[in-house]
């Protein structure tokens, strides 16, 4: 049953359904208006659900029974594929995202839980003969409760990023979901929750803010923690839990750089470019915000963009017209137009201003138009910081090598595009690019089998591929002297 206006979304603890002492309200945010009432959790709920998983981790049969979980974890791909419309409509209210965003991020997490599904059976560790009668063997366990907190702009799949290999190394889970989304959080808890065989207490997932998540950080019984959020928040939590070394997998934020050189395909690439600026509103850590266009082709791409951008049709998603939802709320419209404002105070030239939507059937939305703004100084604070909206600079250079200074000239390291016809010319800007990620004539292709994650201060360790069990296992080292008799 999805939650409604007149139900309260209530917090999954200890295998049961748990109110809370307070409650707040839910709201769409392409109209304002009221959705639903969530149950916030506090800190002792989170301390509650830490205890609970603890005792799972101890006491049932989780971290020694890789059938059981990869058993488990298959039957929750069936079960969010069995309520996929239901959990597509609610996203998209909740949220925000048109239904064909809404409808990318639910059907990408059934694949992600048969996948960890696979590497809970296909985890191994190894052993050898070190020397005639002496035995060695590395064997691979999960480090125990495992925090998860996730962000709001893709809170499903997100939260499935980090728990589908949490659960498949072995580890007891507590998750922690964002307020801005409690009634998708609800129904998507309400589906993975109550999976046949998943045993009381090993996964509990609280909806709550900041200061009740503190205790997932500073508890000593939650060894690991997967973080998907900002830079800022990031460094905030580790510098806390670095005191009791505490491991953290960290995915951060990101100012991806489009690289166009003279031989990009151009009516391939503008779609995709005008797609990577919109898609979720321009609130995604991979969002393409910083275009790098060689100078030969600069005013064609000025140009032809900005009509792109200028006939992008915000809306809600109920409307199949609509490009493009609304930011998540009202101050974020405020907050994003301010740093434009502040950008072309400091000499950014508007090639397509975008702004807020303030007349009009959406103006009791948080609607914000795309913008594109050419700037010469690569240091403005609108081309070095995240935007987290539908926010492009757009910078002119004459060299390959001036166009991977200028890709590089960034803190973040998430991802980068390159797009050139050149056969060499790609890869080998690729392997020049400070980047986790780079796609070529391509963005935002992500792929389970292959490890996701970003350079400098876009985080550390990494989620997909082989390596996502890696921030919730250890490596044990057990040396065998077979028989009784020492020699």
């Amino acid at each position: 049953m999805s939650t409604t206006t007149g139900t309260v979304a209530l917090n999954w603890i200890d295998g049961a359904w748990t109110d809370s002492e307070v409650h707040d309200d839910s709201f769409d945010p392409a109209t304002g208006e009221r959705i639903g009432t969530y149950a916030k959790a506090t800190r002792a709920d989170v301390e509650r659900a830490i205890q609970v998983a603890r005792r799972a981790f101890r006491e049932t049969d989780w971290r020694y029974d890789r059938q059981l979980r990869a058993a488990v974890l298959n039957r929750m791909a069936d079960r969010i594929e069995a309520r996929r419309d239901e959990l597509i409509d609610l996203l998209s209210l909740d949220n925000g995202k048109v239904k064909a965003e809404a409808t990318l991020e639910i059907d990408m997490v059934a694949p992600k839980l048969r996948y960890n599904a696979a590497l809970a059976l296909a985890d191994f560790g190894r052993a050898a003969e070190v020397k005639p009668g002496r035995y060695s063997m590395v064997v691979r366990e999960p480090v125990g409760v495992a925090g998860v907190i996730t962000p709001w702009n893709s809170p499903v799949i997100l939260t499935i990023r980090s728990l589908a290999p949490a659960l498949a190394a072995g580890c007891t889970v507590v998750v922690k979901l964002p307020e801005q989304t409690a009634q998708i959080n609800r129904l998507f808890t309400e589906v993975i929750a109550e999976t046949e065989g998943l045993p009381r207490g090993v996964l509990n997932i609280v909806t709550a803010d900041r200061e009740a998540a503190s205790a997932l950080i500073e508890s000593p019984d939650v060894p690991a923690i997967s973080f998907t959020g900002s830079t800022a928040t990031g460094k905030a939590i580790s510098a806390v839990g670095a005191a009791q070394l505490k491991r953290f997998g960290l995915e951060l934020g990101g100012k991806t750089p489009m690289i166009l050189f003279e031989s990009a395909d151009l009516a391939e690439a503008l779609p995709v470019l005008e797609k990577a600026l919109t898609t979720f509103a321009g609130q995604f850590c991979m969002t393409g915000s910083r275009l790098l266009v060689h100078r030969s082709i600069a005013d064609e791409v000025r140009e032809t963009l900005a009509k792109r951008l200028e006939a992008v049709v915000p809306g809600p998603a109920a409307d199949p017209a609509s490009d493009m939802g609304p930011l998540i709320d009202k101050a974020n419209v405020a907050r994003v137009d301010g740093l434009v404002e502040d950008a072309i105070a400091a000499g950014a030239r508007p090639v397509v201003r975008g702004g807020p939507v303030t007349d009009g059937p959406l103006a009791s939305g948080a609607f914000y138009r795309p913008t594109l703004l050419e700037v010469d100084d690569p240091k403005l604070p609108i081309v070095q910081n995240e935007v987290f909206g539908p926010v492009l600079t757009m910078q002119v250079f004459d060299t390959e090598a001036e166009a991977v200074a200028l890709a590089n000239d960034s803190v973040y390291g998430l991802a980068a595009s390159v797009w050139s016809r050149d056969v060499d010319q790609p890869l080998r800007v690729a392997r020049q690019l400070e980047a986790g990620t780079v796609w070529i004539n391509d963005w935002a292709m992500i792929y389970d089998e292959f490890e996701e994650g970003g350079y400098k201060h876009s985080g550390q360790g990494r989620l997909n591929g082989l390596a996502a069990l890696e921030d919730f296992t250890e490596y044990k080292h057990i040396a065998l002297r077979p028989g009784s008799t020492l020699q």
